[in-house]
């Protein structure tokens, strides 16, 4: 692919250049960057206008669905979304039938994803901390690794056991891999369908109080002091959770965590309506966790934008509240909704944003660095700061259109993406 990107953004936190520059991609690496750059033979031109050019995004929190529930998303579907999305790499979660604990597939997951426009999203599995999930019985935690898995963990379920939990902190710590936790005390929320408060008492639906997290949370932050290996929070989601994990970072231990655009742009009000596009585990929280969430990600504590892209079909969420499946997609709003309640609002300056989508989830996931340097790959992902545009679920690539934020207007979306020797802009693919 040779491709000439003109009159570029370019903001890459890792060689500190915020400038006003042309890209020009030979044979998908970056050969010069500079200004007035001139076009050579069998190049593609495309006139940026200032649109944002940063490193590659990655989304670490993403249910791909496949293999065993098709019917909600594909490999094929989910790299789709994610390239509309601004995303050129996705990590997709182990709950999957088979769970991701065996080698084979781990491989086969990966390899179906080279496969879809010809491999610009790369796709890193995360790994079944426990056998089927389970929480009985490690999973074969180096096999998975040399296999591919970047992660262990056995989202859309808790490690519950603390000694399971000792167990397989030790082991990922011995192969230098995260532990990510889902956490949540299901004693406390089995069968809850929302965040206990005010809302779940008005409406009469049974609660799950956010202490819930909190504990879990608590006790892992413990066995991480003790061992000194790798943890993850997923989707965190408290005020509480917040301040844990500031403490543990001030304490030096390696704890990290992500959160999900829903909840830094929604709260337990919006419930109110019913929609089965609400129900999210956790839950969508109070607006003081909202403001705790917005204040860990403006001052470091929380070092990761994810999606928890969660894939149901439309009947499925055509069902009781209490009865519907947790979750909605995310992948295809992630950066409209962190442009729009983040940095247009002075919450995050453009380079905050990009290293929570960028070069953050990396590091904490031990991935190569990239940059935007003269014979670097080309990795990028480039977006519009300034575009007006509303929520149009018809027009996305999900399979699944579980979405609360249906004509929500927002400013700034994804405008393509570079990676692999290719370019995925305005819904085509240019090689």
């Amino acid at each position: 692919m040779n491709l000439l990107l003109k009159n570029g953004h370019i903001i890459d936190p890792a060689t500190e250049i915020d400038a006003i520059a042309d890209i020009l991609v030979v044979d998908g690496k970056i050969e010069k960057i500079g200004q007035g750059l001139s076009s050579p033979k069998q190049s593609e031109t495309i006139d940026l206008n200032s649109k944002v050019v940063a490193p590659g995004f990655i989304d670490i929190h993403v249910h791909l669905r496949e293999p065993g529930f098709e019917h909600k998303e594909t490999i094929d579907s989910g790299c789709r979304a994610a390239a509309a999305g601004g995303f050129t790499a996705v990590c997709c979660m182990p709950n999957t039938n088979p769970a991701i604990d065996d080698a084979s597939v781990v491989r086969t997951i990966i390899e179906k994803g080279k496969n879809v426009l010809h491999g610009i999203v790369d796709i890193y599995p995360v790994g079944a901390a426990t056998m089927a999930r389970a929480g009985k019985e490690l999973s074969p935690m180096f096999e998975l690794a040399e296999a591919g898995a970047v992660a262990f963990s056995d989202d859309g379920a808790p490690i519950e056991s603390a000694e399971m939990m000792r167990r397989v902190l030790e082991y990922a710590g011995t192969i230098g891999k995260p532990v990510i936790q889902h956490a949540e005390d299901v004693s406390m929320t089995r069968g809850g369908a929302m965040n206990e408060g005010i809302v779940s008492t008005s409406l009469g639906l049974p609660p799950m109080p956010p202490i819930a997290e909190d504990v879990l949370i608590a006790r892992d932050i413990t066995l991480v002091e003790y061992l000194g290996s790798a943890y993850h929070v997923a989707h965190m989601s408290t005020a509480g959770a917040t301040e844990l994990v500031r403490q543990a970072k001030r304490r030096k231990l390696p704890v990290t965590c992500e959160v999900t655009p829903h909840h830094f742009a929604l709260t337990d009000e919006a419930v109110r309506s019913y929609d089965t596009n609400t129900k999210m585990n956790p839950p969508l929280r109070t607006q003081r966790d909202l403001e705790a969430v917005i204040e860990g990600l403006r001052d470091g504590t929380i070092d990761v934008i994810a999606t928890d892209h969660a894939p149901h079909s439309f009947d499925e969420k055509q069902v009781e509240f209490t009865a519907a499946p947790f979750g909605i997609i995310g992948l295809e709003t992630a950066i409209g909704l962190s442009l729009t309640k983040l940095v247009h609002t002075k919450i995050l300056t453009l380079q905050q944003l990009i290293e929570k989508f960028s070069s953050n989830p990396r590091r904490i996931l031990g991935l190569p660095k990239i940059s935007i340097a003269e014979g670097e790959s080309a990795n990028l992902t480039i977006f519009d700061t300034a575009v007006e545009w509303k929520v149009d679920l018809d027009k996305f690539k999900s399979r699944s259109k579980n979405s609360p934020f249906s004509n929500w207007p927002l400013k700034g979306k994804s405008f393509g993406i570079v990676n692999n020797g290719f370019a995925y802009i305005n819904d085509k693919i240019l090689s």
